[in-house]
């Protein structure tokens, strides 16, 4: 990262981990409010109210912070955090240059209830294994970086989540669920408008694995393997299969971006 500003590029190659900077979507209210898009995982603050958010940053926390085009309002904010010993940065260019460069964006109407003060919610059935694992790593990773996830049985998805206010998902009859072929992974891309070659090639990983299709991509069967034990290992346990399987989808995700075209062989090539 620059030392004041961070690129769109640089931006964008440390977003999708589990190391990515808190980002901060800082353009005016009214600007914001008629926005139908933000930055992967970000959450709106009032740029001249910085001194009064930054109190709830950790003090080694890593921010960046945009605005339309990359100017005061932003730079403010920045200024801000810093003066307050926060390693803070802007987005050069802005909300703007990120959307030209063609860097996803996710659809903000599509988190239910969104609260930009709160982490959202989310309940889904026990014993997580493929999509279940996958959907809160793509929610953590692109949506929500503070999303919080419960595990109840099956017939107890919808009512436990009608009675804390969360968001049920990959059960029968709820908006974040399987759609024909696809699974609920599928679903999530494509209800928060989430536009990434990497991420479609990893939901096909994700599909193939949790619907027997090993057709759709080679990896399926090893993600497949994998899972089951994850699963095993984890028992019960839901919350240390999700921490076990999280790091599985950061390095099938960090492939797909930069390294699927590598090869290894033996003997190994001589330089």
């Amino acid at each position: 990262m620059g030392d004041f500003f961070v690129s769109v590029e640089g931006l964008w190659a440390r977003l999708g981990r589990g190391d990515a900077p808190v980002v901060f979507d800082v353009r005016r209210a009214e600007t914001y409010a008629g926005s139908a898009h933000v930055l992967p995982t970000a959450r709106w603050r009032e740029h001249t109210l910085a001194d009064d958010w930054s109190r709830s940053l950790r003090p080694d926390a890593d921010v960046v912070v945009y605005c339309v085009h990359g100017y005061q309002v932003s730079q403010l904010a920045a200024a801000t955090l810093r003066e307050k010993g926060i390693q803070a940065h802007f987005l050069k260019g802005g909300f703007e240059a990120w959307r030209s460069s063609g860097a996803p964006v996710i659809t903000k109407a599509a988190l239910p209830g969104r609260d930009e003060l709160a982490p959202s919610l989310w309940v889904t059935r026990v014993h997580p294994k493929i999509d279940r694992i996958a959907c809160p790593w793509l929610i953590r990773r692109f949506i929500d970086s503070e999303a919080k996830f419960l595990f109840v049985e099956p017939s107890q998805v919808v009512p436990a989540a009608k009675e804390v206010a969360g968001i049920p998902y990959d059960v029968e009859g709820v908006e974040f669920t399987h759609e024909g072929p696809l699974c609920t992974f599928d679903t999530l891309m494509k209800r928060f408008g989430l536009q990434d070659p990497s991420l479609e090639g990893l939901s096909l990983i994700v599909r193939g694995a949790d619907t027997g299709r090993f057709d759709l991509a080679r990896e399926a069967a090893g993600l497949l393997a994998v899972s089951l034990g994850i699963s095993a290992l984890s028992g019960d346990d839901d919350a240390s299969a999700l921490e076990r399987g999280f790091p599985v989808y950061d390095a099938l995700y960090a492939w797909l971006r930069t390294a699927r075209s590598e090869m290894h062989g033996w003997p190994p090539k001589q330089s």
